[in-house]
């Protein structure tokens, strides 16, 4: 996708959400495959909307509703951390909820830290005056439970969608920057990241904006 092309489809998801936006906050769902893009479309919107008024926009990654390796480890799930079965869904929509409702002067909301592996507790605030929130994540619309049941707490939903060959290369290249073993970059883009974009892929619920990149 050119530069253009990406300001274009930013400007328009932009719109949708403005239009949305009235007295009630507006939340977005961003879902995709590991190494779609996720994280990059929802920074770049956060940024778009909070161009003309700053602080009205603020990014949720689903990242930080990692359990944490200790736990994984326990449950004998350690190898398959990033899966649906890692995550606290049920923390999630609750974050969700207390964020539609928006009752509180300000929230915090836990952010995954990629070069600790830890998931760091109130580590963003999200004050009552953010009238947009983006919530990105791999499973946000998938249609098994328990994570169909977050669905209903987001006003707009968007898939970003890639070529299978093109996410392993960006994959690869993703943990090869963070000095692992060959063999062990190849197990987690082969053993685990494809294996859950395909169940992405195969298993989630329409959404109302398709993006092909």
């Amino acid at each position: 996708m050119t530069d253009r092309h990406a300001r274009l489809r930013i400007e328009n998801l932009a719109a949708l959400m403005e239009r949305r936006a009235g007295v009630a906050r507006v939340i977005m769902g961003i879902a995709g495959e590991p190494g779609a893009g996720k994280s990059t479309l929802a920074e770049a919107l956060v940024t778009r909307l909070n161009r003309d008024a700053a602080d009205r926009a603020v990014v949720l990654p689903m990242d930080g509703y990692h359990l944490d390796d200790a736990v994984l480890e326990a449950r004998g799930l350690r190898a398959r951390k990033g899966a649906p079965e890692t995550f606290d869904v049920a923390g999630l929509a609750h974050m969700l909820r207390r964020l539609r409702s928006n009752e509180e002067a300000e929230i915090a909301v836990p952010i995954f830290d990629r070069d600790l592996e830890i998931a760091r507790a109130g580590a963003r605030i999200i004050s009552s005056g953010v009238r947009h929130v983006v919530v990105e994540g791999n499973y946000l619309l998938l249609d098994l439970p328990p994570w169909s049941a977050l669905r209903p707490l987001f006003d707009l939903t968007v898939m970003v969608c890639v070529p299978e060959d093109e996410l392993r290369q960006r994959l690869i290249a993703r943990w090869r920057s963070y000095h692992l073993p060959e063999a062990v970059v190849m197990q987690k883009v082969e053993g685990n990241d494809l294996p859950n974009g395909r169940l992405v892929r195969e298993h989630s619920a329409p959404a109302d904006v398709r993006m092909e990149v």
